[in-house]
């Protein structure tokens, strides 16, 4: 009897072993460089389940808040290139990183492959609804008579670079307010103490359609299919405004290409799927994909886009 007791426990014990190994390999991480319920988080939550379907895998997503994304990346390049841990990322950790900080952990070029676009985010510039500003053409008529004053979520954020390229576009007048973060920035511009806010629009969406916060410009080449009615700045006769602060996968330089075509065709199926379409676009996102190589182009143009304006600017890290 003991001896069938040790046996049975052994068997149980292997078949757990070979269970979780089982899991292990039928898994990939999805590492997002931000706490979980931000836009990033959530965006990585909706297409995790439908992208792991696609691989016939289970996607695990993890939180690898910190540094400034330098903790996801040197988690990416401590494993191996095999496919099975990728980095969800905004353009922010590895578009605008690259021109803020002289000592960066990591290069994205280098150390990184791109897999897919996943969504847009266009930034678009926000004012309290007594505003007297209807339009970005008046908003920046004010910058010319006084100052006026720009929130933004952070020195070298994507809301701050689009309040210089406007700056660099019109000479108004703009006076840069950093804040800890959007939320804070968003709730002074609704309280009437800071006149503008240049923020992605799932984060400004549900303020717009309350009516808390009146949106007067969009800072991209072309409309946003969420809020269609709203001329971009170019429309409005002032060019040069393009903040687009998009979603992408990435995995570690290395990674077999073969391995990078499988997950890029998969997260082109999740991004058709209707219900994941749905709700990315109900939050303000536009679902775009790409492929490998349209990634990898539109990366490199926007380091080196954020890397002049940084520069030329003399922007500095907090």
């Amino acid at each position: 009897m003991f001896n069938k007791k040790i046996v049975q426990l052994g068997l149980c014990s292997l078949a757990l072993s070979l269970s979780t190994a089982f899991a292990q390999s039928n898994s990939i991480k999805m590492l997002v460089a931000f706490p979980p319920g931000g836009p990033v988080d959530f965006v990585a939550r909706t297409i995790a389940e439908p992208l792991g379907k696609e691989l016939g895998v289970q996607i695990i997503v993890e939180n690898k808040p910190g540094a400034n994304g330098a903790i996801a990346a040197e988690y990416i390049g401590a494993n191996p290139a095999d496919g099975k841990v990728l980095w969800f990322t905004s353009a922010g950790a590895v578009a605008i990183n690259p021109g803020l900080y002289e000592k960066l952990s990591y290069n994205p070029l280098k150390d990184l492959a791109a897999i897919s676009l996943v969504v847009n985010n266009v930034e678009a510039l926000v004012v309290n609804p007594a505003s007297p500003a209807n339009n970005g053409v008046e908003f920046v008529a004010l910058a010319k008579q006084r100052d006026v004053t720009m929130a933004s979520s952070g020195t070298g954020s994507v809301p701050h670079l689009a309040m210089e390229q406007l700056a660099d576009s019109t000479k108004g007048r703009f006076l840069h307010i950093p804040y800890k973060g959007a939320a804070p920035a968003i709730t002074d511009v609704m309280g009437g103490h800071v006149d503008g806010f240049f923020g992605d629009i799932p984060g400004l969406i549900s303020y717009i359609k309350s009516g808390k916060l009146k949106v007067i410009g969009i800072a991209a080449p072309k409309r946003s299919s969420v809020l269609p009615d709203v001329k971009t700045f170019a429309e409005l006769g002032i060019p040069g405004v393009d903040s687009n602060n998009w979603y992408a996968l990435f995995a570690k330089a290395g990674t077999p290409k073969a391995e990078i075509d499988r997950i890029n065709a998969a997260m082109k199926k999740a991004l058709a799927n209707e219900a994941t379409k749905s709700k990315l676009l109900a939050s303000g996102a536009e679902p775009v994909g790409s492929s490998p190589e349209e990634l990898d182009s539109i990366l490199k143009s926007d380091i080196a886009k954020w890397t002049k304006l940084i520069k030329a600017k003399n922007i500095k890290p907090e």
